[in-house]
């Protein structure tokens, strides 16, 4: 047989030029002008899919206009932004200003929970559901509201657009039914919901119910719905894969990394019918990234762009064929727009009362407020954990006022156990176990208990109504105790004690407070609190015996206090322990009415005192924070077993007992105080922090009469330390030092204070 040698050369170059070139596409069959209908196919993969953003700055660049999107998981929300009118440097820019960590585990502001709720969160380092007597654990690491509130502001201009085929870009997006398997495909409805639930990866966020269907994230049966956009009317496909491949046997190591790995036989065998029907298929280098990597979102991006630009030429041809040059949209978003909300719909509440919602949403309509404020106000109901869901929209009367529909869905758990791990100087260690129970009694209350084990028992017991605006009503009892050894000085002042001989002595310090109140919101910022106090308080020492006392133990106090009191508190730092903005005021004042009088010597007093904080951030990572206290007595004068008492360190002390750097624990009293404290801190790593500062104070009988409060200070501290935020709460040490008494204190802390 005759081989023709030209033909076979020929052949042999053109296949060489094809698989050199494969971007090549072939553009003879493809309509032109209004007839090309371009369709974009974007795939899950979680962080990965920001190299979609990469894509689409290319696509822009050669002015391709994308007549229909599709897409699932991260394409989805990528898909979803982009057809809502944003383009892709709108997005890179949100994209980059997302803090992916708090997003993911529904890190909501510390300014958006009450102050009973601040205290939960701050006290406990775990916290799961408790019922029946079984500990059952969340369905996800996440429920997924930050990640609804961020959709629901980015989408308010479409929030009306009930048909996503009328957004900017027709679009739909994919879930999955997890009770039958079924893929979902969701082109109506809402918005931010829609794209929420294709992107409900399981385990990580929270599965949405939508229509009685639970839906998970869409990549569980189709990633890459190509053959959705073929039967909507696109004949040229652009699609996006990042999915993973398949993991070598070095890689396979852990049992997500072979669940990974299962899910992944389907998706790649499914994509071999699915590449053959995507005309323009750009699979970016993902290699070495998870779908958590979020913190390398600009090297993911610019991976996308990269392997866009090797289409270069396609896209231009492609936009050539199209005809008329295309814009890129420029969408502003205005967030701080004025509201009037006029009126409020609330779906989906059984347990908790309208009044409730609306107080936590600081709402009362007609009402005007910003978009960030009202997201505040979602975000204050979400951190109570009363809701499994809150889902919210605007819908607007002719008037230009607005209709604010809430769906909430209501959390099926009561009953939660809560422990917590802590050790100091003071208390020594301690296991801290709670059970918190909602719902009691009413629709709005809780019952909270502590209980405290370890080297120092103690107990807490709460019982309160949480109505937000409107009065509630509270039930307190708290149990607290520890020993110390303190400086004799203060021993002296409490009883008049022949005591040159000691320079300290070992005392034991007993308090059992109980208290009823009424419990209110005042200017939206503030906590105002009137009650009934009875207190009793023992402090005795067994160092020292007096004659013909066989009991073993010297007495300071051994007294029942009763009194009433007010309280007035305001807190908007951003962080309890390391704050970097904000303000805390903690004013008390207490009239002690009654006593049991063990010492003989009770007559009417009355304690006020206040404590200003301000946090202020310097420089990046640099933050300072200023204090001022000050505290009077007024009235009887013999009993002294509650004044005003410096030194130690600490959070969360008794009574009038202040903390001084420089200075032991329980060295100073007085029935008057001023003091004042600088502190800086410098966070200098992730969750690592160096911090020094000093404290002043002036502390003594008839302080205020006398006027040696305007004096220079006659106690001062100085300290330096370091902190590290971990699981179970901050690691903090700290040395300080008083030239006062030419004495250097060390201390060590670990874990949230209770």
């Amino acid at each position: 047989m005759k081989i023709n040698y030209s033909l076979l050369l020929i052949f042999l170059l053109h296949w060489a030029v094809q698989a050199q070139d494969s971007t090549a596409v072939d553009f003879s069959k493809i309509p032109q002008g209004e007839n090309l209908k371009v369709g974009l196919v974007l795939s899950g993969g979680g962080a990965k899919g920001l190299a979609h953003i990469g894509v689409l700055k290319e696509i822009e660049a050669a002015g391709i206009k994308i007549d229909y999107i599709g897409g699932t998981s991260m394409g989805a929300i990528i898909g979803g932004l982009y057809a809502a009118g944003y383009n892709a440097h709108q997005l890179d820019s949100i994209f980059e200003s997302v803090d992916f960590e708090k997003l993911i585990q529904d890190d909501l502001p510390r300014s958006a929970q009450s102050f009973h709720e601040r205290a939960d969160r701050e006290r406990y380092a775990i916290a799961l559901p408790f019922e029946k007597f079984k500990i059952s654990f969340p369905s996800a690491l996440s429920k997924g509201q930050n990640i609804y509130n961020l959709f629901t502001q980015l989408t308010h201009h479409v929030q009306e657009t009930d048909d996503f085929t009328k957004l900017s870009i027709p679009f739909f997006c994919v879930a999955t039914d997890a009770e039958k398997g079924q893929a979902i495909v969701l082109d109506k409805g809402c918005l931010p919901e829609a794209i929420t639930a294709s992107g409900a990866l399981p385990s990580l966020f929270s599965p949405v119910v939508l229509d009685d269907k639970i839906l998970i994230d869409g990549g569980v049966v189709n990633n890459y719905p190509v053959e959705e956009l073929r039967k909507r009317g696109a004949n040229f496909i652009i699609g996006v894969d990042v999915q993973d491949g398949l993991r070598d046997k070095d890689e396979l190591k852990s049992a997500p990394e072979m669940l990974l790995q299962i899910n992944n036989y389907r998706t790649i065998e499914a994509m071999r019918d699915k590449v053959e029907q995507t005309d323009i298929y750009i699979k970016p280098n993902i290699d070495g990234y998870t779908v958590v990597d979020f913190d390398r979102g600009a090297e993911i991006i610019q991976g996308g762009q990269d392997k866009a630009e090797e289409y270069d030429s396609a896209f231009k041809k492609l936009a050539h064929l199209q005809g008329s040059a295309y814009k890129k949209p420029n969408l502003k978003l205005k967030t701080q727009d004025t509201l009037r909300i006029k009126s409020v719909a609330i779906n989906g509440n059984r347990y908790y009362t309208r009044s409730y919602i609306l107080g936590k949403l600081k709402i009362k309509t007609p009402a005007k407020m910003t978009y960030t404020q009202l997201f505040d106000g979602i975000n204050n109901l979400a951190a109570t954990n009363n809701f499994q869901r809150i889902n919210h929209r605007l819908e607007q009367y002719d008037d230009g006022q607005s209709h604010l529909v809430l769906d909430l869905t209501e959390s099926e758990a009561t009953t939660y156990l809560k422990a917590g791990i802590h050790y100091d100087d003071i208390y020594k260690s301690a296991a801290l176990i709670n059970v918190t129970k909602k719902r009691l009694l009413f629709k709005n209350d809780i019952v909270s208990f502590d209980l405290a084990l370890g080297d120092n028992i103690r107990y807490n017991f709460d019982y309160y109504s949480d109505n937000g605006f409107y009065i509630g009503f509270g039930l307190r009892s708290r149990y607290n105790s520890f020993d110390s050894r303190v400086d004799a000085r203060f021993v002296e002042e409490l009883n008049n004690l022949p005591l040159e001989n000691f320079n300290t002595l070992a005392v034991d310090y007993t308090d059992f407070t109980n208290q009823v109140y009424l419990q209110t919101l005042f200017q939206k910022q503030f906590s105002l609190s009137l009650g009934l106090e009875h207190k009793f308080l023992k402090i005795d020492t067994e160092s020292i015996r007096l004659e013909n006392d066989n009991t073993g133990k010297i007495y300071f106090d051994n007294s029942h206090y009763y009194s009433t009191y007010g309280s007035l508190l305001l807190d908007s730092f951003d962080n309890k322990y390391f704050p970097t903005s904000g303000w805390y005021f903690n004013g008390d004042f207490h009239l002690y009415l009654f006593s049991s009088d063990y010492n003989d010597n009770f007559d009417e007093f009355s304690i006020g005192k206040a404590e200003l904080k301000y946090a202020k951030t310097l420089a990046p990572k640099l933050t300072m924070l200023l204090s001022a206290e000050g505290g009077f007595r007024i009235g009887a004068t013999e009993s002294t077993t509650l004044n005003f008492v410096l030194g130690g360190w600490g959070n969360d002390f008794v009574n009038n007992i202040i903390p001084f750097y420089g200075y032991d624990l329980i060295s100073r009293t007085g029935d008057g105080l001023v003091k004042s404290e600088i502190t800086f801190d410098y966070n200098f790593y992730r969750k690592n922090h160096l911090n020094f500062g000093g404290n002043f104070a002036n502390l003594g009988q008839d302080l205020f009469t006398s006027g040696d409060w305007l004096t220079a200070p006659d106690f001062t501290g100085y300290y330096v330390g370091y902190g590290l935020e971990t699981l179970v709460g901050p690691l903090q040490t700290k040395i300080s030092y008083s030239p006062e008494i030419d004495e250097v204190f060390w201390n060590f802390s670990l874990g949230l204070w209770f």
